[in-house]
């Protein structure tokens, strides 16, 4: 079925799309802050938390990656989709 590679794979590309999605939550501006400092962009965050958004994408990446690999074995996979494109073999 899968090996570990695969699932790291699998897990790391998760890992990164859930990463872009998770840094902007939560996040106050240096406008909203009423601090804006010299030689930056108003719209810049005031705090990145960057830690915080990886702990938090990481547990949504394990969360993703187990729902998926359970799918898989249970067997939902890509192979369980429906051609759109007809065979010509």
């Amino acid at each position: 079925m899968f090996n570990v590679f695969s699932m790291f794979a699998v897990f790391f590309v998760i890992w990164w799309v859930v990463l872009f999605a998770v840094l902007p939550f939560g996040v106050r501006t240096q406008t909203d802050d009423q601090d804006v400092t010299l030689g930056t962009t108003e719209s810049a965050p005031a705090f990145h938390r960057m830690g915080r958004a990886m702990l938090v994408t990481t547990l949504i990446s394990v969360a993703v990656t187990a729902a998926f690999y359970a799918l898989s074995r249970a067997g939902y996979g890509f192979d369980a989709l429906p051609r759109i494109v007809p065979s010509f073999g």
